[in-house]
């Protein structure tokens, strides 16, 4: 004869609470991800980080798109800055007299080429997005009493950098008013 279920569906009490163990552990974690995931910091950086990919494509769009064609111009580079490269070793199809227009047809040739203009862009990028940064910085806190830039100075003992606004040195814990310097009893 089969064993027989009890009223609840399950053979005995011990497969019932194994069950709700489980679905116990299993709610805790989906709770504890919801909260980590909704927590106010996590959504701040989730926010803080799409918005940067977002101004970093308009920056790079701007220096890309509309101040490197003009210098490309003004400077006799006859091709966009991106374009300009440096052959170190040339491919098998190779032709001495022409050589290759651009870096696309020499990269698919397999020459060896230096992209120094392709460099040049990106590091125009990048000072572009850390000026950029540092101007929105700079009108964010005209308007905020929270510092984003914290202007620091070094410590005359330690020489490390510290606020320019401490009155003691948080690595060695020197005043930095002078008090050190001033004989005892003065």
């Amino acid at each position: 004869m089969p064993p027989r279920l009890g009223n609840n569906g399950y053979e005995d009490d011990d497969d019932q609470d194994l069950l709700d163990e489980g679905r116990r552990r299993a709610s805790r974690i989906l709770s504890g991800f919801i909260d980590f995931a909704f927590q106010g910091n996590v959504l701040e950086i989730a926010f803080g980080l799409i918005l940067a990919s977002m101004f970093t494509a308009v920056v790079t769009s701007l220096v890309s798109d509309i101040l490197l064609p003009p210098i490309s111009v003004i400077l006799p580079l006859n091709k966009n800055l991106e374009e300009k490269f440096a052959v170190l070793q040339a491919g098998p199809n190779h032709d001495a007299d022409t050589g290759y227009n651009t870096l696309k047809q020499a990269q698919e040739d397999g020459a060896v080429v230096m992209a120094y203009g392709y460099f040049l862009n990106r590091l125009v990028n990048f000072v572009g997005v850390g000026f950029s940064l540092y101007g929105l910085a700079s009108i964010y806190q005209c308007f905020s009493k929270d510092p984003i830039i914290k202007h620091t100075v070094k410590c005359k003992y330690c020489r490390k950098r510290i606020n320019e606004k401490s009155t003691r040195c948080i690595n060695c814990t020197s005043w930095q008013d002078g008090r050190e310097d001033r004989p005892y009893g003065r």
